[in-house]
């Protein structure tokens, strides 16, 4: 399990957590298809982050 701000950090999408959190807030990122807004949002094995039309597959 990892949280969807760091998710997107180990990613390279956001290089603070504090730019992380913005992109989350402003919906530009959507889990297993939905856009989500919370920054704690916790992952598993499977999830799929997309970003910027670029998706991440959650491996951890």
């Amino acid at each position: 399990m990892i949280k969807l701000d760091q998710f997107l950090k180990l990613m390279g999408v956001a290089p603070t957590g504090g730019q992380a959190k913005l992109i989350i807030i402003d919906g530009g990122v959507k889990v297993n298809g939905i856009v989500e807004t919370r920054r704690g949002r916790k992952l598993f094995l499977g999830d799929k982050v997309t970003v910027e039309g670029k998706t991440f597959e959650v491996q951890i």
